[in-house]
């Protein structure tokens, strides 16, 4: 089954029409927002280099999870 999303807000101009593979394997600096020196503070601490690294981060992942758990929480309440 085909997939189409629209990329366009999330990544840098270059990147907008690459693979999913080019994007995951592409610097983080490719995200929309994210300077040189971000990626350079992201690398520095958790040694993030790539779209990748930042989405298996383990710190990273651990955070959305609990967002996502308490806003599913307040939506019961």
């Amino acid at each position: 089954m085909a997939v189409s999303i629209a990329l366009t807000t999330l990544l840098d101009r270059e990147f907008e029409d690459v693979t999913l593979e080019q994007i995951v394997n592409a610097p983080v600096s490719a995200l929309a927002g994210v300077s040189a020196g971000d990626a350079k503070l992201l690398q520095d601490a958790f040694n993030i280099k790539t779209v990748g690294d930042l989405g298996r981060n383990k710190y990273f992942r651990a955070a959305v999870t609990l967002s996502e758990l308490a806003e599913l929480v307040d939506r019961v309440k």
